[in-house]
């Protein structure tokens, strides 16, 4: 039972902070420990975010298939392959190969060191700078629309800095999209559809080490976790997609900040361990 109740916790940990610029991952590393809780893995953390990936999948239903579909059928068909859709499908491909790269070459290192609270407090509160400089320096009157292939590029080197927990995937995307002139709403957007071959290709090839290895909990919990995530992770992305349309992202710069800041003071006085 208390594996279950700190399952749903975590879930909704994962489901608030998935699509918010302020890392999830960094979320489920933080606060199990300050919980008492202990580390609750990189394979746990990994296949719980399918759950808000699902959520992402199911929001987006009609502009993936529009996009899949027009991308396959662009392999035989010659005129289609210069349409926008074509042409999104092989920008998601190309924008996810450094993630899948670097995070089947860093592995070992991404599930060891990387998770080093020292290095997750310092992430919080650089990233956080960025995302605040990109939102004052960045022109953002670029749609997506206009997106093109070293752009789609330079979104997935971005996207690959989560690797580090703490970066969060769609701050470092998101950041990235302003600094090219992005507007908030294209930038925000993109980094959802970006993410999902990513996310999702994590989750799968972590779900072996979940009945055993390092993680807390085991399969029932990682489950559970899943579907809240799914759930929480759905109305974020909602809510998020109006608040951008309108809205600074200076509240996520100035929290992101706050908790850095508050990680590395725990790990000084020995609250946390890292």
């Amino acid at each position: 039972m208390i594996d279950l109740l700190k399952a749903v916790t975590l879930g909704l940990l994962q489901g608030l902070t998935e699509f918010l610029p302020i890392s999830s991952s960094a979320h489920l590393r933080i606060f199990p420990e300050l919980f008492g809780w202990g580390d609750p893995g990189a394979a746990f953390t990994a296949v719980v975010q399918i759950g808000t990936e699902a959520a992402v999948v199911i929001y987006f239903r009609r502009d993936i298939w529009r996009i899949g579909s027009t991308w396959v059928r662009s392999l035989l068909d010659p005129t289609l392959r210069g349409s926008l859709d074509a042409r999104m499908g092989w920008f998601i491909v190309v924008g996810s190969l450094p993630i899948v790269l670097l995070g089947v070459l860093l592995k070992d290192i991404i599930e060891r060191d990387f998770r080093n609270l020292w290095i997750i407090g310092t992430t919080l509160i650089v990233l956080g700078l960025v995302l605040g400089l990109a939102e004052r320096v960045g022109r953002q009157d670029r749609r997506i629309e206009t997106l093109t292939l070293r752009h789609a590029v330079m979104y997935g080197l971005a996207q690959a800095c989560a690797l580090v927990p703490g970066v969060s995937r769609s701050g470092a995307t998101i950041s990235m999209g302003m600094f090219m002139g992005y507007d908030r709403a294209a930038a925000t957007r993109y980094a959802f559809l970006l993410a999902i071959p990513a996310v999702v290709g994590a989750g799968l090839y972590e779900l072996p080490e979940i009945p055993g290895g390092e993680n807390a909990y085991g399969a029932a919990p990682t489950v559970v976790a899943t579907v809240v995530a799914f759930v929480v992770g759905y109305a974020a992305i909602a809510w998020l997609l109006r608040y951008v349309s309108t809205r600074s992202y200076l509240p996520f710069v100035l929290y992101r900040v706050a908790l850095g800041v508050f990680t590395l003071t725990m790990l000084s006085v020995g609250v946390l361990s890292a």
